[in-house]
């Protein structure tokens, strides 16, 4: 008998493992954003949360919560495996979402803070660079296992102009160099004022594209929400391995 196999009836596709929630955003998707398909080298599945602009999740609404659980059920229904966040803060839902669904659950890239702290030495600390650091509170850390002690520096990027206009008050347009100049800065000031950091963490989905230049400038280990979404990606997704001893 050949192999068989069953796939649900409302299953009408297939092929990606990730399903990724974005924001309603208007400035421009470059690739390393997350938003941007060609940022990957497998197939993701997008799906907009209805009415989550960046205004809303990031100061917290609790009414969000309904439309990103809709929409990760979507996903869920469309065959992705685990479910991600495209923004940081979407860690305010972190532990609802992975009791309600079937598939592991990763809405913010804040999911790594627990697992690079163990990775460091006792003195050294964690700089986060977020988009709003205000908003950071400690009830979304908890949601992805940060303790409230837990060796961490945090610098926000809502006083960039080129930054918040482009994407905390999306404003429709974005001067990449500016930006770009704009968060590679901030991590730079951030590891500088604070020389006991052995590494650095990109809250933000917007930020992956300066990944490397941060780390080229800043000599530091750079992790963020590719780094995440590839780990997931390659649990989720196993493959056979050839070769010859």
């Amino acid at each position: 008998m050949g192999t068989i196999i069953h796939q649900p009836a409302a299953q009408m596709m297939a092929g990606h493992a990730v399903g990724i929630l974005l924001l309603n955003t208007g400035y421009p998707i470059i690739p390393g954003n997350v938003a941007n398909a060609s940022t990957y080298d497998y197939p993701v599945r997008f799906k907009v949360v209805e009415g989550a602009d960046s205004p809303r999740l990031i100061g917290g609404d609790p009414t969000l919560l309904e439309p990103v659980l809709a929409a990760a059920r979507e996903l869920v229904g469309d065959g992705c495996r685990a479910i991600v966040g495209a923004c940081g803060y979407f860690a305010r839902f972190q532990r609802e979402l992975a009791e309600a669904l079937p598939v592991p659950v990763f809405l913010s890239s804040l999911c790594q803070v627990p697992m690079v702290l163990g990775a460091l030495q006792p003195h050294q600390q964690l700089g986060i660079l977020c988009a709003k650091q205000s908003s950071l509170d400690q009830r979304m850390l908890t949601a992805v296992g940060i303790r409230e002690d837990a060796p961490i520096v945090v610098a926000g990027m809502e006083h960039s102009p080129g930054f918040r206009g482009a994407i905390l008050e999306d404003q429709g347009w974005m001067d990449l160099d500016q930006v770009r100049e704009e968060v590679v800065s901030a991590a730079v000031r951030l590891a500088t004022d604070h020389p006991e950091i052995g590494a650095l963490l990109l809250e933000c989905s917007d930020m992956p594209p300066y990944a490397k230049q941060i780390q080229d400038a800043t000599g530091l280990p750079v992790w963020d929400y590719l780094s995440l979404i590839d780990w997931i990606h390659s649990s989720v997704v196993r493959h056979s391995y050839h070769g010859f001893i």
